[in-house]
């Protein structure tokens, strides 16, 4: 829950950096403005900012282009900077869970407890059991403190920084709603990372990173061709029948890597989803939603549905959202909609942010 104004959401992803600014209103979402400007293959790698230059101009460009004067913004981490674990503790009231998080937190993740921040949300009490069960997560703090520091350089003013993959699934839940009866896996798939979310009877209940993405496509294609990322970029996507160097004319060999990059990516997904059903317990996904730059590939969808055995669907981030504003390029968000999970969940957030327990 949250309070005020609706924040600037703001991506800084592998490949580009997308901005988007909502109204709510009694109608749904209304998109007022957005921005997209597009990073260099170097500039971010592995989610470690190599070229903070190249990032801050990026970012100054997206909101001057995009005509966005506000400065509060929502930012997210995601990669190995960020651990997500589903813990039980006993029941407990919200001042002493707020008091024992930091020793539980010791208890589970892998990194220092001092270098890194903290938080928590509380998925069920069991009185009957005497026990809770929280979804725990922990970021590196000087991740955390870099991503600020670029927003802060381009003249902008970050309030809340979240994780990506809980917020895809705060628009997917805006916009889908989250099932009571059944099992679902939401996929976004970026270009260096995946996140899987896997909510079981309405309740996020597995999560996790995948250090795989859309660039592997690509460089799998740069690598076997010869040819510039850019080129492979293209080829990648369908080639540019405008493009008088020939990149619309895509070699027939790129079918092949793409469906072999494609079955390797859907495999490591596949590895999450096994694991969680050996684990949970649970005896099947009724369905899987994907999302994300990656995910019109059609390649990619179809190995996924082959390796679970599972129907998947492409959901758009954008289907319940209106442009309210001339200043949308209707052009630009009809081309990046898949894109912009990341963004405009973070667009949900608020000024002032209200626990809920």
């Amino acid at each position: 829950m949250g309070e005020g104004k609706n924040l600037v959401g703001v991506d800084i992803g592998s490949g580009s950096i997308k901005v988007c600014l909502i109204r709510e209103s009694r109608r749904g979402l209304g998109l007022v403005r957005l921005g997209y400007v597009p990073l260099g293959p170097q500039v971010i790698v592995d989610g470690q900012v190599m070229d903070s230059g190249a990032v801050v101009e990026a970012l100054g460009r997206a909101f001057s282009e995009a005509k966005i004067r506000q400065k509060e913004c929502a930012l997210s981490v995601s990669g190995q900077s960020v651990i997500i674990r589903k813990i039980t503790v006993p029941m407990m009231t919200a001042a002493e869970l707020d008091e024992q998080i930091q020793w539980e937190a010791e208890q589970h993740i892998p990194f220092d407890i001092k270098d890194v921040q903290v938080d928590y949300q509380v998925l069920r009490k069991r009185p009957e059991a005497s026990q809770m069960d929280l979804l725990l997560v922990a970021a590196k703090r000087d991740r955390i403190e870099d991503y600020a520091q670029l927003a802060r350089s381009a003249k902008l003013k970050p309030i809340v920084c979240d994780v990506d993959s809980f917020t895809v699934q705060n628009l997917f839940e805006y916009s889908r709603g989250l099932p009571a009866d059944q099992t679902v896996a939401l996929i976004n798939i970026g270009a260096s990372f995946s996140s899987l979310s896997i909510i079981a009877n309405g309740v996020h209940v597995f999560p996790r990173e995948i250090a795989n993405g859309g660039n592997a496509i690509t460089e799998e294609i740069q690598k076997q061709l010869g040819i510039p990322f850019e080129q492979a970029e293209a080829y990648k996507c369908g080639g540019n029948p405008n493009d008088p160097s020939g990149a619309g004319m895509v070699p027939q060999q790129v079918v092949q890597i793409v469906e072999a990059a494609s079955d390797s990516i859907a495999a490591e997904i596949q590895r999450s989803i096994d694991f969680y059903l050996a684990t949970s317990g649970e005896a099947e996904i009724a369905r899987i939603y994907v999302t994300g730059g990656t995910a019109n590939l059609a390649a990619l969808a179809r190995a996924i549905e082959r390796r679970a055995r599972v129907p998947v669907e492409i959901w758009s981030p954008t289907e319940k959202v209106t442009v309210e504003a001339k200043e949308v390029d209707a052009q630009l968000l009809l081309r990046r909609s898949a894109q912009l999970s990341v963004a405009l969940g973070l667009s949900l957030r608020k000024e002032k942010e209200v626990r809920t327990a």
